[in-house]
């Protein structure tokens, strides 16, 4: 995958990726600021930000303003929060970019903060923060990671509390914003059908030109491992036909090479259909509808999860069988026939996942403001193909222990006892 970088003379760093197979480009901003750079008193104002910069600009001066030109051109836009980052993307006919990139600029440089949007949108976001906590499946994830990561700033929810949201003052949320959104750590990342010495002429004038007004470093709170006895259980009692749950153990950052076999050795517990837990608890027992694992990665840690909807009746008895799985693939490790479906899954599921303009910008993005590096799919990949039966069990090894078990729970659960003698097994 072909890709040019450059860094304007602001610090705004630039990803291209010349695509000739598509007629289409996306224009994807992304800011290094997130929930895990907020405190109590600030919780969820990067999401709040999000929200807000949709809302009108001097040029555009509302919702309707923006999206009517956007619209009128059939783009697809949005914008998303993580722990991490913020990021916002516009995908748009390639005989279209300039306005893709004119809105984007603008609305990131020159959106008002309006108070009484600011005020409307405040009611928007308290529904979304009630519709998650309402739903089980959506919000086990919000409640492990506040099981696994409690005490740190990643355990605090990216939509933030209802208490910090009615609280939201116009001067406060543009401070932070000022604050995070300096030029310096923009990564704008282009991918699709473009003329490449035109496109950085645009980019220079749309987002070259801007200066940074704050000269101080973004920082967070790292996490550390505490040393433990036993598991730790999160129990939110809520009344529901099933009970989702959450399960898993502290692992690597995105920086640790030894998240290639840990990716691996997930994806052969429970990535696919094919998957040891996904026979063991669906296929051959029953127990489930649906069973996944998979891992999380930040900056300084990570998680191996998995996650699971079972009937009250079922939930010991789905546990255990995941314990039994676990402390099997701990101690006999994976069979080389496994392994190598497993590496070839995730050589097709890139592929297909590679295959539009925004994929490529996220790609390309992401690892640039992430890691400060960009690996092609191919590096990527033969990573992953380098890795061995014995590094993945040593990785099991490392990362399955009975002491560092999280596991969080949502539904109508009574016998907490019973529940807490099966995890001591």
């Amino acid at each position: 995958m072909e890709y040019q970088k450059e860094i304007l003379e602001n610090g705004v760093k630039v990803i291209f990726s010349p695509l000739r197979e598509t007629k289409a480009v996306t224009i994807l901003v992304l800011v290094p600021v997130g929930s895990r750079y907020e405190n109590e008193k600030n919780n969820g104002f990067s999401h709040f930000i999000e929200h807000m910069m949709f809302k009108g600009t001097k040029k555009r001066p509302s919702t309707l303003a923006i999206s009517k030109e956007l619209d009128g051109v059939g783009a697809s836009y949005n914008a998303f929060t993580g722990k991490e980052y913020t990021g916002y993307y516009i995908k748009i006919n390639a005989e279209k970019l300039e306005l893709g990139i004119d809105i984007l600029s603008d609305i990131l440089f020159n959106s008002l903060f309006d108070k009484e949007e600011l005020e409307r949108e405040k009611g928007v976001i308290l529904e979304e923060i009630k519709m998650y906590r309402d739903n089980p499946l959506m919000y086990i994830g919000d409640l492990f990671e506040q099981t696994i990561y409690k005490g740190n700033s990643l355990a605090r929810t990216i939509a933030g509390s209802e208490e910090v949201v009615k609280k939201v003052s116009q001067k406060k949320i543009i401070n932070f914003k000022n604050r995070f959104y300096q030029p310096r750590y923009f990564v704008v990342s282009l991918a699709g059908n473009f003329s490449l010495n035109k496109t950085k002429k645009l980019l220079t004038f749309y987002f070259g030109k801007k200066k940074n007004h704050f000269s101080g470093r973004n920082k967070y709170q790292k996490f550390r491992i505490r040393p433990r006895k036993s598991p730790c259980l999160n129990i939110r009692k809520q009344e529901t036909e099933q009970i989702q749950i959450a399960l898993g153990f502290p692992a690597y950052s995105y920086f640790n090479p030894k998240i290639y076999p840990l990716n691996l050795l997930s994806i052969i517990l429970g990535g696919n259909m094919s998957s040891r837990l996904f026979i063991q608890l669906r296929e051959k027992r029953g127990l489930v509808y649906y069973i996944k694992a998979g891992t999380d990665s930040y900056a300084d840690i990570g998680a191996l999860v998995i996650q699971a909807g079972v009937s009250k009746n079922n939930l010991t008895k789905a546990i255990k069988v995941i314990l039994e799985e676990l402390k099997k693939i701990k101690s006999k490790g994976v069979s080389s026939q496994e392994l190598q479906r497993a590496k070839e899954f995730i050589k097709g599921k890139l592929t297909l996942a590679l295959e539009d303009s925004f994929s490529v910008a996220e790609w390309q993005g992401k690892q640039e403001l992430l890691l400060g590096k960009i690996l092609t799919p191919e590096e990527k990949l033969k990573k992953f193909f380098q890795v061995k039966k014995e590094e993945i069990k040593k990785v099991a090894q490392e990362i399955i222990r009975p002491s560092r078990l999280n596991i969080a729970l949502i539904g109508s659960i009574t016998d907490k006892k019973n529940l807490l003698r099966v995890l001591r097994v």
